[in-house]
Order: structure tokens, then C-alpha cells, then sequence
């Protein structure tokens, strides 16, 4: 699973080990550092992964840390609001995601 919010991007993926525990990784530290506050957890640098950073969580802590973040939505555009809260490259990156989803909007979606 893929997750946006104003601290940034995770991907989150079931441990191949641990039942009931999710690795929550990120490209860069800042995406992570408000999951690892928010819960107690330790960032683990990986460089030589697809993601340089993880951490590692139980579903439960997850999931309440992000159902906090969609509570806190008080914006109108996300992209605007990321550009406040995480500079102008970060925006710039979500805008090409934004345009790549964009590419596989139905054919019928805009009549």
C-alpha cells in the first residue's frame, strides 16, 4: 500500500515473519519521522534497499496512526498543501504521480 499524507510518501508491506506486523518504508527520512514519533518506533537505515529507510509496526498502532492523519485533513488540494509542508521538489514529485495515475483514468470517466 502506498500512503500520502503531509508528512509524506510510505509504502507499507505486510513482514515476511512477524504476524500482525507491517514494514513502513519510505525514500526519504522525513516521510517516516512522524509514524516513528507518533508510535516509539526506530527508523532503520537500509541504503542498499528499493527504500533507504524502514520501520517496522503493528497493525493496529498503524492503522490508528493513520486514521489520525485523515482526521487532521483540514486542506482543500494536497498538492498545494505539500508544497507548504514539504517544498517545492516533494510537490513536484507528487505532480508526476498525479499525472501518471492519470493515465489510466477510464475512458468513460470524463463523458
Amino acid at each position: 500500500m502506498w500512503v500520502f499524507t503531509e508528512s509524506g510518501f510510505v509504502s507499507v508491506i505486510r513482514h515476511h515473519s512477524e504476524a500482525g506486523k507491517l514494514v513502513v518504508r519510505a525514500r526519504d527520512l522525513q516521510s517516516l519521522k512522524g509514524l516513528a514519533n507518533a508510535i516509539g518506533l526506530d527508523i532503520v537505515p537500509t541504503p542498499g534497499s528499493d527504500y533507504p529507510y524502514r520501520t517496522v509496526t503493528d497493525d493496529n498502532a498503524f492503522a490508528t496512526w493513520l486514521s489520525k492523519q485523515v482526521m487532521r485533513i483540514d486542506y482543500t488540494n494536497y498538492k498545494d498543501r505539500m508544497e507548504v509542508a514539504r517544498g517545492h521538489d516533494f510537490a513536484g514529485a507528487l505532480l508526476g504521480v498525479w499525472s501518471a495515475m492519470r493515465q489510466v483514468e477510464d475512458d468513460e470517466a470524463r463523458g
